[in-house]
C-alpha cells in the first residue's frame, strides 16, 4: 500500500484491472445463475498418470 501511495497505478491500469474483475464477476454470476453454456460446465475430471518406481 506504500508503494501505491508512493506511485499509484496509471489510469489505464485501473481500467485494465476493473475490466478483468467486471468479467470475471460477470462469469461467476452467469455459472451461479446456470446461465452458462453446456461446452462450459462439462468439465471431465482426469486422474494423473501412474508412476510406477524403477526397482
Amino acid at each position: 500500500m506504500a508503494r501505491w501511495a508512493r506511485r499509484p497505478p496509471s489510469a489505464r491500469q485501473v481500467a485494465i484491472f476493473a475490466g478483468v474483475l467486471a468479467a470475471g464477476l460477470l462469469l461467476a454470476g452467469a455459472e451461479r445463475m446456470g446461465w452458462l453454456p453446456d461446452f462450459m460446465m462439462k468439465a471431465e475430471k482426469v486422474a494423473p498418470p501412474r508412476v510406477t518406481p524403477l526397482n
